[in-house]
């Protein structure tokens, strides 16, 4: 297996890795938020935040930086502002069975777009604000650092909620 494969068979794989990664917080704090956010590994978002950021980096982030890298020549792209998007469209009171389906939708249109690109293809450049220049096949592993990223976070969470909460009595 090519390490394009393997890299495309790991983004297959997110949707189930991000619900699994929920499913590991309870319900009852899908918008849990700890009083310090020391040692998490990302942006300081409750679980059910996560997810949502999730979903739309993946479609208003990624779909359009794969379109363009793939139809521009050297496009410049622009970052989201994470922060500004949750509160914007209400993260907390978003349905996480909801927005799972939709990321799990997401990740289906990124993979057909990937799927079938010839090295021509995966070289193409462009320049990405924060990471600067860049090329396609840069671009998608950068998607399976950010997929990374927010899992590792939801396990911090699911960490801290543990350590803050009292195990059920046993029966």
């Amino acid at each position: 297996m090519s390490a394009w494969t393997a890299l495309l068979d790991e983004l297959s794989r997110m949707p189930a890795e991000l619900e699994r990664a929920v499913d590991q917080v309870p319900a009852s704090h899908l918008g849990y938020r700890p009083e310090s956010w020391g040692g998490s590994p990302g942006e300081p978002f409750a679980p059910i935040e996560h997810v949502c950021h999730v979903r739309d980096i993946e479609r208003d982030g990624y779909h359009v930086r794969i379109v363009r890298m793939l139809e521009e020549t050297n496009p410049s792209l622009v970052s989201i502002d994470g922060d500004d998007l949750a509160k914007k469209r209400r993260y907390v009171q978003e349905d996480v069975t909801a927005a799972l389906s939709t990321f799990r939708s997401a990740r289906a249109r990124t993979l057909t777009l990937l799927r079938g690109l010839d090295d021509e293809a995966l070289a193409r450049e462009g320049f990405f604000a924060e990471y600067g220049p860049l090329t396609l096949r840069g671009l998608v592993h950068y998607l399976r650092a950010h997929d990374q990223q927010h899992l590792a976070c939801l396990q911090w969470l699911a960490g801290k909620i543990a350590s803050e909460t009292s195990p059920p009595e046993p029966v």
